[in-house]
Formats: C-alpha cells, sequence, structure tokens
C-alpha cells in the first residue's frame, strides 16, 4: 500500500489529519477507487453521499463525488448527516454509501466511512485494503472530466420518521430530556427526531461547529459529560443524551447526572427485544458487562460473543440472525435498520422504556448493573503482542481465550486486554463482583503491563 493511503486505513475506515494526510486530491483517488470495488462504473449505479459539519468536509465528499462519477457512477449528494443517516440512506436507497467523518476524533482531523448497498460494512479485509490500494495507483494520475450524474437529496425528514416508527416512545409520562450534541451532528438530527415526539427537550450546543467551541464531542471521555450532568440537574431533568461527532454513539446520564453503562444499555435493549421476540438472539463484545450475557439467557434468548468492531460485529449479526447487538463503547446495532448502529435508536430505546415506568432512569438501570468495572484504561507499549503473552503466562491458572485480543476469566472476576488498531496501546478493560476484587485485579495486570 502507497506510504498516503497507508498511513491513514485503519481497521474499519480512512481516518487522518487534514490538509497533511486527507486532502482533495486523495478523496479523488479514493472515490475512483471506491467506485470501482462497489461496481458502479461506467454506468453501473450510484453511491449515496453525506458528510459531517468539519470544515474540510464538503471539499471531501465533493471530492469523492467526483471520483466517483470519472469512473461513470452516479452520486446521491444527501449533504450534511449523521453516519447512522447515511446508513439509512444506504438501506433505503438500497446503494453503496460513502460518509465524510471523523467522528470523534479533535477538529483537526477527517476522515471516510464506507458500505456496499443496504448498509453492509466494508472493514480493512472485506474491501477497505483493496479500495486504499488501488486509490494509491491511482493518485497523481489525469481524472478526466465525470461522465456520472449528481442529484441532491434531502433525506433528514425520511431519516427522523424510519428511526421513530422503529422505536416509538409511547408511555404514560412526558420526559424532560437534555441533549449534548456536542457542536456535532446531533445538532442536525436530533431536533428532526425528537420534534416528532411528545418530549420536553433541552438542548445544549446543537450549532455545527467542527471545531468543537465547547468540548470534544467525545462522550467515552468523562470530562466532556460535565455540562450535561450539570444540566440535568439544574433542570430536574429525566435522562440526559450525549452524541458524539457523527452521531452513531449515544451515552446517558440518569437523573443525578451518572453516567449509565452502555453494557446496561445493552441489557436493557435486549430484554425489549426479548419481550416482543421470544428466544432471539442478542449480540454483546468481549468487553461488555457479564451482566449482559446473563440476563439475555435469563429472559430465554441467546447470547452470542463477539469481537470489537462494527464491521465484525455486523457480520456476526448476519451470521446468527440477531435482532441486536451492543458494545461497550457505546455503538448499538439493530436488524431491523440494516444491521446498522444507530445512536438515535438507542437514545429511543431508553426514552420508550422509561416512559412505561413511573421511576427514575436510575431504578429502571438498576436490574441491568450488576458488577464493579474499571472501565478503560490505556496503557502505552512498545510491543502489544509481547506484553499480551506475559499476562497470559502470569494468569496462566485462570481459563483463558483469544476471541479478541486475551480474556482471562475467574469465578468472581474477568479481564480482557487488546492491542489498540491505530496507536502504541494496550486497552484494559477489567470487572469483579465488586470494587475490592476489580482493583485488585486491575492492579495486578497493570503490574505486569507495566513490567
Amino acid at each position: 500500500m502507497r506510504p498516503r493511503f497507508a498511513s491513514v486505513t485503519k481497521a474499519y475506515d480512512v481516518r487522518g489529519t487534514t490538509p497533511d494526510q486527507l486532502d482533495a486530491e486523495l478523496a479523488l483517488a479514493f472515490g475512483r477507487a471506491y467506485a470501482a470495488e462497489v461496481g458502479v462504473r461506467d454506468g453501473g449505479g450510484s453511491v449515496v453521499v453525506g458528510h459531517d459539519m468539519r470544515e474540510s468536509s464538503p471539499e471531501l465528499a465533493g471530492a469523492i463525488a467526483d471520483g466517483i462519477r470519472v469512473e461513470g457512477g452516479d452520486v446521491v449528494l444527501i449533504g450534511l448527516a449523521s453516519t447512522d443517516m447515511l446508513y439509512a440512506a444506504s438501506g433505503v436507497l438500497d446503494l453503496p454509501g460513502v460518509m465524510v467523518t471523523a467522528s470523534h476524533n479533535p477538529a483537526g482531523y477527517n476522515g471516510f466511512k464506507v458500505c456496499r448497498a443496504g448498509a453492509r460494512p466494508i472493514g480493512f479485509d472485506t474491501g477497505l485494503s483493496a479500495i486504499a490500494e488501488a486509490a494509491g495507483e491511482l493518485l497523481g494520475q489525469p481524472a478526466g472530466e465525470p461522465r456520472g450524474t449528481l442529484t441532491e437529496r434531502d433525506f433528514l425528514d425520511d431519516y427522523a420518521a424510519l428511526v421513530v416508527s422503529l422505536a416509538p416512545v409511547e408511555g404514560n409520562r412526558r420526559l424532560k430530556v437534555v441533549v449534548d450534541a456536542g457542536n456535532g451532528m446531533a445538532g442536525h438530527t436530533a431536533s428532526a427526531v425528537l420534534d416528532r415526539l411528545d418530549l420536553e427537550v433541552i438542548p445544549l450546543y446543537f450549532e455545527l461547529d467542527g471545531t468543537f467551541p465547547n468540548h470534544e464531542a467525545n462522550p467515552l471521555d468523562a470530562s466532556t459529560l460535565v455540562d450535561l450532568q450539570a444540566t440535568v440537574r439544574e433542570r430536574g431533568a429525566d435522562l440526559g443524551l450525549a452524541f458524539d461527532g457523527d452521531a452513531d454513539r449515544c451515552f446517558v446520564v440518569d437523573e443525578t447526572g451518572e453516567p449509565v453503562a452502555p453494557s446496561a444499555i445493552t441489557a436493557l435493549i435486549g430484554t425489549r427485544y426479548l419481550a416482543e421476540q421470544p428466544g432471539a438472539t442478542i449480540l454483546h463484545n468481549v468487553i461488555c458487562s457479564k451482566a449482559v450475557p446473563e440476563i439475555v439467557a435469563e429472559r430465554g434468548g441467546t447470547p452470542v460473543r463477539t469481537p470489537v468492531g462494527h464491521s465484525l460485529i455486523k457480520a456476526e449479526m448476519a451470521r446468527t440472525g440477531a435482532v441486536f447487538g451492543g458494545e461497550h463503547s457505546g455503538h448499538f446495532y439493530f436488524r431491523d435498520f440494516y444491521l446498522a448502529d444507530s445512536g438515535m435508536l438507542a437514545a429511543l430505546h431508553v426514552m420508550g422504556a422509561l416512559a412505561q415506568t413511573d421511576g427514575p432512569v436510575s431504578a429502571l438501570m438498576a436490574e441491568f448493573t450488576r458488577y464493579a468495572a474499571s472501565g478503560e484504561i490505556n496503557s502505552t507499549v512498545t510491543d502489544a503482542a509481547a506484553v499480551i503473552e506475559e499476562l497470559s503466562r502470569a494468569f496462566a491458572d485462570h481459563d483463558q481465550d483469544r476471541l479478541d485480543g486475551l480474556t482471562v476469566s475467574a469465578d468472581t472476576w474477568w479481564f480482557n486486554v487488546r492491542a489498540s488498531n491505530t496507536e502504541p496501546l494496550l486497552r484494559l478493560n477489567v470487572e469483579g463482583v465488586d470494587e475490592q476484587v476489580m482493583a485488585r485485579v486491575r492492579d495486578e495486570a497493570l503490574a505486569v503491563i507495566g513490567g
């Protein structure tokens, strides 16, 4: 792979800084190679293209569209979109799609997420590396004039109608909800969706601004939740919702401002599906709480454990026929949403469940929260594989598996350690029956990692 593409091609997308790593020239070559990969060259079909609110996004989306059209493919440009809105358009229109976004990354970044028709994922081993290889060969070559057509389409209302139909919020109470869009794409989509419902919505940072003047749009970072937590408490709201930059992930805080673990939300949504579809399969990744498979099994469902990563989870959903899947990172996947992930759909499910009760979110979620968790702890290492093997030897007396990284399990605790796909980091997650057990195992694992 040519160096320019090797540095920005990741496991699930293309991502890098602009304009030094990603620029219009690279995007044009990427669009040409993508058109060939998905078979829309020479009048072979159309591609739907959307982009987020970053300053560089319209230019990069336009260059990708030009590259597709140079190869003879047609483009349906939906303009400003969340990533799950792009997936919805790909699914409804049955077209391959490109989303220009760097998700939760800081302002200086941008990137491309791609899928086949019907929102079917493209990851590194299922087409992305081939696109990057071909695009590298096209860099600097004369492109010629666009031959395909360009059609603009506003898909926002279609998206809003679809997600509300899939997860209606109906109950005996009118919820007060604080929504922090973080100046990201939820500022574009949330009103279109939530205005269709009988809610009192208190918006925070709905102004689209790719410089993220208030805080980074990355709810995994607890510091970005401070304003949301304070507003929930001050306004007496029922809950708060925080979206990342491209709004494909949603995090929830309860009525006291305390974050709700995405594993607990996975269990909650899983039980809602099981109530409608007894015996259904629910997916959970290797770092979800042990409570998730326990609760799914107790409710008569079939829990299936998966590696981390959206393309892997979507493939497993297709293989198993799972109705729903969750990741502890705040990604939630829905069979009835073209197997794709949607932060908005997850938020609607949480609000729908809450609206049918008389109590607070904390009480609703209590039954889904059983264990003490460390959260993800990142450690910089020079040789991730060697450290993982050292951990395996140190915990040799316990059950181990290698589904994704290394998972070590005992009766009262477990931990998983995985290498980052993009950085020299090891990611450690530990869970125990109580804080004392979790802390002991966490410290033992970190002692090995730290050498």
